[in-house]
């Protein structure tokens, strides 16, 4: 298991520590010139003071990275982001940037996604890792397997779950949920809201079907949905427009474990149109550039046997 420890701006974590109804959060970078590779979802993510506090505030599990833009992250998140406004955030990332960020403008931050988050109280804070250097600006990742400091981790652990937890550090770990498939090969898990925003950046913000770029009718779809045992996985998500969302659910599009596009006749049969949708039939979908975030075929199979109107 890995961890990070992140160096926290003291205006985001007091009001995010105020507020201990929300979740899931957004640890966000006023650039997003950099992504965030350094966790896989579900490993413990920490937040640490500036000097003279130098402190673990608290901290969440890893859910994903996503480039958004400013109204695309506090349109998800909220006050998630660590502010009360739009116009509280913009304000935020043009300090950083050292730059006036006019009401129109709406840049790009890089959007570190966080659940189950958890502030600790200030008399309870404890001190960050010994070898984590004053210098350090941003944060440092941690390997728990090898670490010298195993109980350190361990102890930080039991206070963001909330209860003493005795974990393999040499694993990853994640809060237990349904995983269809094979366990083994199955990511973790993400947050309902993360979940979102992984999706829309992974397939660059187009329709995996139509390649239609608009986003405010974009959305992230499951494939095997929650009810049936599904999860708010990348591999369970696929970005299409709501009208083809809509179509998939209720199985009159479909596509097959080679990614290419399925069109049920019933779609003709009944609605006498579709046209759109048999000109694209067999043709291979939009997918992620990384293999690893393409749908899953498993639940691919699952829909195209359960749902799919053949």
């Amino acid at each position: 298991m890995k961890a990070y420890v992140g160096v926290t701006d003291g205006e985001w974590s007091d009001f995010l520590a105020q507020r201990p109804e929300i979740n899931e959060v957004n640890f966000w970078r006023p650039s997003s010139e950099h992504g965030f590779n350094v966790l896989v979802p579900g490993e413990p993510f920490f937040f640490k003071s500036h000097y003279p506090e130098n402190r673990i505030v608290g901290g969440g599990f890893y859910s994903g990275f996503a480039r958004l833009r400013l109204s695309e992250a506090w349109t998800l998140y909220g006050e998630g982001n660590g502010a009360a406004s739009l116009d509280g955030m913009r304000r935020r990332i043009g300090f950083y940037r050292k730059v006036t960020i006019a009401p129109g403008e709406d840049p790009i931050i890089g959007c570190i996604l966080l659940r189950d988050v958890r502030f600790f109280p200030y008399e309870e804070r404890p001190e960050p890792p010994r070898d984590f250097k004053s210098n350090i600006v941003q944060g440092k990742s941690f390997d728990l397997g090898t670490h010298g400091e195993a109980e350190y981790f361990q102890y930080l652990l039991s206070r963001l779950i909330g209860h003493e937890v005795d974990v393999d550090l040499s694993v990853s770990w994640h809060r237990p949920g349904p995983v269809y498939g094979d366990k083994r090969l199955a990511p973790q898990r993400l947050g309902q809201t993360a979940f979102k925003a992984v999706v829309l950046n992974a397939y660059e913000g187009r329709c995996a079907i139509t390649g239609s770029r608009i986003r405010p009718v974009l959305q992230a779809a499951h494939i095997l949905p929650l009810p049936k045992g599904g999860e708010h996985r990348l591999d369970n998500g696929i970005l299409l427009r709501s009208d083809v969302h809509t179509l998939f659910d209720r199985g009159y599009i479909g596509i097959d474990s080679k990614y290419r596009l399925m069109v049920s006749p019933r779609l003709r049969d009944e609605f006498g149109n579709g046209n759109e949708y048999f000109q694209c039939e067999g043709k291979e979908i939009l997918t992620p550039r990384r293999r690893r975030d393409r749908p899953n075929a498993e639940f691919l199979e699952w829909h195209a046997d359960t749902v799919f109107r053949r």
